[in-house]
């Protein structure tokens, strides 16, 4: 009896103590639960905290900006003072085209040009990108951040006075308002362009058609919309319906510049967008299509200094002396030579008085080595036109 009584109290105890042991683990579940919940709520309040305080900064800024409920005084500084916007590139370009030189005047009119737009992801999550790849173009909206004038524009407002004309390539240096133009010296450097989205990857898209130079800050992105964006009827002056007044007469390719692209393409083709030396060709021979010469060079190829210069423009002429006290005039189509950057690579050409091309040389720009960048291999397996 007593054995029993003993076993039944030794039950007892072990139920008991299994019963501690489970409301332990019970409780410990909840608590961490419990934790769990408290750090979720602590982050969303954060993050409800954090957007109440840029509303608050955003209502500041309107207010500030608007010249409402401002003393006599505040309002003649403020009609003094231009109003300014915070704003910030929420990504950059990365382009064959290496210069301003040779860079399209427009976009789409060199199908063949490609540039990857990487975005930043600190200020653009890659969810801001779904469904961007459902449309064919979009708009980029962007910084002229190469234009002579910017570091005056902005350091030295003062000294920046708007031109309100702009000499015109189509008139061959006849002048119109600046902002009857799409000449990237405007009030401020402001670019917008359409292109096509061949791909998109993470925080990465794949674009062609493109008027950009590498290095380009991008501020927007926004779908292209045909029914809204695409005006039936639209008028244009008459001055920019004149056929063919940038276009060259005919291209022509050494055998030398077949056989050094060759050899440059085995430096530059792991980190370019083209698949071949070929496809590279086909780039060139659609960017010199235009004539993406300054209007200086235009006017005047033969009117310059003996030894190596550059243009404002970027572009490099060599009229092939060495005496500096030579001065001649002399055959455009023998003695002057334009250089075209892509993709790393140096196309060296003549152009003759009328405008036949003859594209002479390919050399290997130091700038393109060891580039990361995003290349025809990273795109080849997300879109068909590679």
């Amino acid at each position: 009896m007593a054995r029993q009584q003993v076993a039944a109290a030794a039950a007892v105890a072990a139920i008991a103590g299994a019963a501690a042991v489970l409301a332990s683990e019970l409780y410990s579940r909840r608590c961490r639960r419990l934790a769990t919940r408290v750090r979720e709520l602590e982050a969303s309040l954060a993050a409800a905290t954090e957007k109440a305080a840029a509303e608050r900064r955003g209502r500041s800024l309107r207010k500030a900006l608007s010249e409402q409920e401002l003393s006599s005084d505040e309002k003649k500084k403020l009609s003094k003072s231009p109003k300014s916007f915070p704003m910030a590139s929420i990504g950059v370009v990365q382009s064959c085209f290496s210069t301003r030189n040779g860079t399209p005047r427009q976009p789409l009119v060199v199908p063949l040009a490609r540039a990857t737009v990487m975005l930043d992801p600190a200020r653009v999550p890659a969810e801001a990108l779904e469904g961007l790849a459902d449309y064919s173009h979009c708009w980029i909206l962007y910084v002229f951040h190469l234009n002579t004038d910017l570091d005056k524009m902005w350091n030295d407002p003062a000294r920046s006075k708007l031109k309100a004309k702009v000499r015109v390539p189509r008139l061959k240096g006849g002048k119109m308002g600046v902002l009857a133009t799409r000449s990237p010296h405007r009030p401020n450097p402001i670019g917008l362009s359409v292109a096509k989205v061949e791909a998109v990857d993470g925080h990465s898209i794949l674009l062609s058609g493109v008027d950009l130079v590498d290095g380009t800050p991008v501020l927007d992105i926004k779908p292209y919309l045909p029914y809204s964006d695409g005006v039936k009827g639209a008028a244009i002056p008459n001055w920019l319906e004149v056929d063919g007044a940038l276009a060259v007469e005919s291209i022509h390719f050494s055998e030398h510049f077949i056989s050094s692209l060759s050899d440059c393409w085995m430096h530059v083709k792991k980190q370019s967008l083209y698949a071949s030396a070929d496809e590279f060709q086909d780039l060139v021979k659609e960017v010199l299509s235009w004539d993406i010469r300054s209007l200086s060079q235009r006017i005047r190829p033969h009117d310059v200094t003996i030894k190596d210069v550059t243009d404002n423009g970027g572009s490099k002429i060599d009229n092939g002396c060495s005496n500096d006290e030579d001065r001649q005039s002399v055959d455009p189509s023998t003695s002057v030579v334009y250089h075209l950057h892509l993709e790393g690579i140096d196309v060296s050409y003549r152009i003759d008085q009328d405008s036949n091309i003859v594209v002479e040389n390919a050399a290997l720009l130091s700038s393109a080595v060891n580039q990361h960048r995003y290349s025809y291999l990273t795109w080849r397996e997300k879109v068909s036109i590679l």
